[in-house]
């Protein structure tokens, strides 16, 4: 299911966002003649993948042996 559009459409709360509809918040500014904060959503996005980034080099290895280890033949 998609994390952007059904918590859209469903939440109501700020405090139960997700990021993806957080970092929205981020590009759309409630008044009308201000400009976007494109520098917080850079850096919003930034520190929403850097766990995703460690987490992918800390356990690499284990990705690795899985892969090699389902039994794909070539």
């Amino acid at each position: 299911m998609n994390s952007f559009l059904f918590p859209l459409i469903i939440l109501n709360d700020p405090p139960k966002f997700t990021l993806a509809i957080g970092l929205r918040y981020f590009s759309v500014t409630p008044v009308q003649d201000s400009k976007p904060l494109d520098h917080l959503l850079l850096a919003g996005s930034v520190l929403m993948t850097i766990p995703i980034v460690l987490i992918f080099f800390f356990f690499q290895r284990y990705f690795v042996r899985g892969v090699v280890m389902s039994g794909i033949k070539g």
